[in-house]
């Protein structure tokens, strides 16, 4: 159903609209509306340059498509990275503008598209990547993501929503695809009422992060997946009709929920989905085609590791055991949600050799490679040790989540890179013994709008700045005790607000605490946070709110990653132009 996401047109069109531009035929606002619609974003402090975000649904990609990337980026990324996004997608910065069409036209090549990646419309359908392998799922969503993706993408209901919108599915007990956080979330269900067991889901509306964090309501207790699509569309209908266009701020379907109430919303939805039933609109004839993944075809075992304690660490926490017998899928852990172009085609490499291609991404930024059978474990962990790419502790405490921040976003705050990157060096010298803690998070944004999803971390940070000594100083909003849970989203606290270059201080002062005073070796850190209570613990590391003078310590008053004094130079916020 993903094989035809790609139109050569639009790259035409994309040319023209960049030859206007300069001839000055069209303002740089109808250009970037236009561009924004076809996934490209523009580069903070600069007017030429651009991030381009390519959409993987459902995170599943090919080899070649992964070497596509690879090659487009050592042509036209100067930085020769790209960087895995909390929606499953591969963003590349700083391509000249006059480059961006052939970028496009080299993924295009391997059936990628950057069509509806930005803009006020139905962004990337994200899905639990394990879909499909999973040993508790009651069915595999991935066939009705994918009908979801296909149907509203370049969709006439999809071109100008009153903000963006967000689908996500899961199979799963666990809620690996953070459903309640979305606009629509769909989680798998069988019902079986009369005695016949009908396929369905349990669609959740209205969820979102950013300044005004809401958890997503239960629509109804059972949709059959026959009225999928139908609802889908009639949500659609309705944000179209009755979200804000004025103030940007409100304008996501949680404020519609909030302003109606959610026992009106669920009745103009029903009654919407009646009407379009009855109208048809594009919806005859839609199906969804069901098949098991069939195993890959043998691959030849290599070395045995099975002496090294080190891929005895990996095995432990890189590892999926798939609901096929003798089957793993595989983390491959990206520090910082970064790849270079060799390890893009390393990974692109080893799943042709050894899992028939299987490929996704992660929400958590990682890549994932499935139907890798047992017996090759030891020849995919060598490859990925050659690239660089054998970091154990993937889902744990060490796998830092973190947005692009200041270094490209026009609206951010604060590095978050360069944050991510001291959490992880520390995880490396002073916290090595509990980098594994499964169950618990760090993520990280640079500013409130939760690109980074820090609202759901069992420790959240968020750029912002404060005046010290007449010097303007980055600083973290630091919040505890968030998660999610099917139906539920549990949204951390306020808790201290840091400045930058304390936060990796205050990070391990936290884990003392945790390590010297737990309940026993089972108490997760979100349950001992809690147990222990916030103002004891704020008491606890109030020192860490504190820098020495500026002429002591100048280099505290700067961010991490500077090498100059801070500054906010931001620029204006393109997510809803």
């Amino acid at each position: 159903m993903l094989d035809k996401l790609v139109l050569p047109s639009e790259i035409d069109r994309f040319v023209a609209k960049v030859d206007k531009l300069e001839r000055g035929e069209i303002s740089t606002e109808d250009f970037q509306k236009f561009r924004l619609e076809n996934g490209i974003y523009g580069i903070r402090g600069a007017t030429d340059l651009h991030m381009i975000r390519v959409k993987i649904p459902l995170g599943i990609l090919n080899p070649e498509q992964l070497e596509k990337m690879a090659e487009a980026a050592e042509k036209f990324a100067p930085k020769k990275i790209g960087h895995i996004t909390t929606r499953q997608d591969i963003q590349f910065h700083e391509v000249k503008r006059r480059e961006v069409a052939g970028f496009l036209t080299i993924i295009a090549g391997a059936g990628l598209t950057t069509r509806e990646a930005c803009g006020n419309t139905v962004r990337n359908v994200t899905a639990c990547p394990y879909a499909g392998v999973s040993p508790e799922e009651p069915f595999d969503v991935t066939p009705y993501a994918e009908a979801v993706t296909t149907y509203f993408l370049r969709n006439p209901l999809n071109q100008n929503l009153p903000r963006k919108f967000k689908f996500a599915f899961e199979g799963c007990r666990e809620d690996h695809a953070r459903t309640p956080i979305h606009d629509l979330g769909a989680v798998a269900a069988i019902d079986n009422t009369d005695g016949k067991a009908v396929k369905g889901f349990r669609i959740y509306v209205g969820g979102g992060l950013g300044p005004f964090p809401r958890s997503a309501y239960l629509l109804e207790p059972f949709t059959p997946a026959a009225l999928l699509l139908p609802t889908a569309e009639a949500v659609l209908r309705l944000f179209d009709r009755l979200g804000e266009r004025k103030d940007r701020n409100r304008a996501r379907i949680k404020f519609v929920i909030e302003k109606l109430g959610m026992e009106e919303f669920r009745k103009l939805i029903l009654a919407e989905r009646k009407a379009v039933l009855a109208t048809a609109s594009g919806l005859s004839g839609w199906a969804v085609e069901e098949k098991d993944e069939a195993p890959p075809s043998g691959a030849v075992a290599g070395k045995d590791f099975s002496a090294d304690p080190l891929f005895e660490s990996w095995k432990r926490t890189n590892l999926f055991a798939q609901k096929q017998k003798s089957y793993y899928s595989v983390h491959v852990r990206c520090p910082l949600g970064d790849i270079d172009v060799p390890g893009m085609r390393a990974v692109a490499d080893l799943a042709r050799r050894f899992c028939g291609g299987r490929i996704r991404t992660t929400i958590s930024q990682n890549f994932m490679l499935r139907w890798v059978h047992e017996s090759v474990l030891g020849s995919v962990y060598e490859g990925l040790k050659k690239a660089g790419l054998a970091a154990a502790g993937a889902e744990r405490f060490i796998d830092v989540t973190r947005c692009p921040g200041a270094d490209t976003c026009n609206i951010a705050v604060t590095k978050s890179r360069g944050l991510a990157a001291e959490l992880d060096k520390l995880f490396h010298d002073g916290l090595s013994n509990v980098s594994d803690l499964k169950d618990t998070t760090i993520k990280i944004s640079g500013c409130p709008n939760s690109c980074g999803q820090h609202h759901i971390a069992t420790l959240g940070f968020f750029g912002s700045a404060r005046n010290i000594e007449g010097h303007l100083v980055p600083h973290y909003q630091m919040m505890i005790g968030g998660g999610t849970e099917e139906g539920k989203a549990e949204f951390g606290k306020n808790f201290l607000k840091v400045p930058a270059r304390r936060v990796p201080e205050a990070v391990k002062k936290i884990i003392e605490i945790y390590r010297s005073e737990r309940a026993g070796d089972s108490e997760t850190l979100d349950a001992f946070i809690k147990r222990l209570g916030a103002d004891s613990l704020k008491v606890r590391l109030a020192e860490f709110t504190q820098l020495p003078s500026f002429e002591s310590a100048p280099a505290s008053f700067m961010d991490w990653g500077d090498e100059a004094a801070f500054n906010l130079k931001a620029g204006k916020g393109e997510c809803a132009v």
